[in-house]
């Protein structure tokens, strides 16, 4: 597409939708450009600093008419921070948008009528509701800086307070970072292999209890005995202090090697009357409200008989699989995390559930051994992570035949990419339910009801 467009152009123009990392979208003669930010109906001046064949990337300089959607945001980095984009957009039009989202998604790359997709189901207070974060430690104009990353890029949003967390964490990363500041203790350089700190995990339960874990650079944390003083003095919430060390360079927040420092070994909380007792690095829903409706929407949508044999693949530390269990004749729970399957165990236990087994090992390579031992699956639920699930395991459900999946993602794309895959066999996509586990974010996580046709 020629286009008069040129990189350091100074242009105006109203935000007509918003890109899928969150930043606005204008227009210029009809060729798009993608900026960093904006909501819907701003009108704004952006600087052009990259132009393709067919999209420009821009930088947005000023707010010239805030657009009808805007609000005033309850968080002082919500400028700056790219992990809630949304918190200054109304929060009905948030979840209008991202119902727009996953009907273009299911019908521009799953060939699907987006009239399977059914209305989101948002929060009543899309506030404090994340009870897990991993936050970057670093430098900013000279001091250190605790704060989610600025939208794309590795500069921090130096936070305070942030209002998607729960407030005993804020106030643990406050205590974090005076510490540092007292003890002289450095945030990890990762090109100098310097300092000591780069990220502070914190997870809470429903009754406020807490684990902490600090990241660092390498095997050493200076006043290790001085900081669990003075977290355990300050908050008696407190349960466990975790070490994890990671020297790579990547973007993986954790690596393998967890050292506890003080306390219980695992944390525990609830969804409905289930326990889970959760590791340091297990998987568990951040939305322990949604989490709730999304898998009562699961067992909705299962049909769950008392005969049914159920295969749950990616299933964590057994959430889906035990809350499905009660109301099944069997269930096996696959996933490739040696430590979660540990826990997903311990967590059957706790439960006094003993209709379930475990099984660790990757799904495409796990579920063609159950299909060539025999046992037959009634019912399949999958829950994998973004990239969605692997063609081979999507090709062994086909040929397992069960006569219903439901399939949970929290990435539309590649969950309509599957679904066409699916639905060109011999299986008929019914029904999307959206729900919004992700409030100020740009994140959507869907349940879908598959049956045979």
């Amino acid at each position: 597409m020629d286009t008069s467009v040129k990189i350091g152009d100074i242009l105006e123009g109203e935000v007509i939708d918003i890109n899928y990392e969150g930043g606005g979208v204008v227009k210029k003669d009809n060729f798009t450009i993608f900026l960093d930010k904006g909501l819907i109906g701003d009108i704004v001046k952006y600087r052009v600093v990259k132009v393709k064949k067919t999209y420009g990337i821009g930088k947005l300089l000023d707010i010239i008419k805030p657009s009808d959607h805007r609000i005033p945001s309850i968080c002082n980095t919500s400028e700056e921070c790219g992990g809630c984009p949304f918190q200054s957009f109304k929060y009905t039009n948030q979840l209008k948008w991202k119902e727009e989202k996953v009907k273009k998604d299911i019908e521009k790359i799953g060939g699907l009528d987006a009239n399977i997709v059914k209305h989101i189901i948002g929060m009543e207070e899309p506030y404090r509701y994340r009870n897990n974060v991993q936050i970057p430690v670093g430098f900013k104009d000279g001091e250190i800086a605790i704060g989610f990353y600025e939208s794309g890029s590795y500069n921090i949003a130096n936070m305070s307070n942030c209002v998607i967390q729960t407030e005993i964490s804020n106030e643990i990363i406050k205590t974090i970072k005076n510490f540092m500041k007292e003890y002289n203790l450095k945030p990890y350089d990762r090109k100098n292999k310097t300092g000591n700190i780069r990220h502070i995990g914190i997870r809470t339960n429903e009754n406020n209890k807490a684990m902490v874990i600090i990241v660092t650079g390498s095997r050493n944390l200076p006043y290790s005995k001085e900081l669990i003083r003075i977290l355990t003095e300050n908050f008696k919430d407190i349960i466990s202090i975790y070490q994890n060390i990671n020297s790579g360079n990547g973007p993986v927040v954790y690596g393998k090697k967890f050292k506890k420092l003080y306390g219980e070994d695992k944390i525990v909380d609830c969804i409905g009357d289930l326990k889970f007792s959760i590791s340091p690095n297990s998987f568990f829903q951040v939305n322990r409200v949604q989490t709730k409706i999304l898998y009562d929407k699961v067992k909705e949508y299962m049909d769950l008989k008392s005969e049914d044999i159920i295969f749950d693949l990616y299933c964590g530390i057994g959430t889906i699989s035990l809350y499905m269990a009660r109301q099944a004749k069997k269930v096996y729970g696959v996933e490739i995390v040696e430590e979660a399957i540990k826990d997903a165990r311990e967590n059957a236990h706790l439960n006094n559930i003993e209709n379930v087994e475990f099984i660790c090992g990757s799904s495409e390579k796990i579920l063609p051994e159950l299909k060539e031992k025999g046992i037959k699956v009634d019912k399949i639920v999958v829950d994998p992570p973004r990239k969605g699930c692997e063609k081979q395991v999507l090709d062994t459900i086909i040929e397992m035949n069960p006569e219903r999946i439901v399939y949970v993602s929290c990435n539309p794309s590649t969950l309509a990419r599957d679904l066409k895959h699916l639905s060109e066999s011999v299986y008929k996509v019914k029904e999307i339910q959206l729900l919004d586990m992700f409030p100020g974010s740009i994140h959507t996580e869907c349940v879908v009801r598959i049956e045979r046709a």
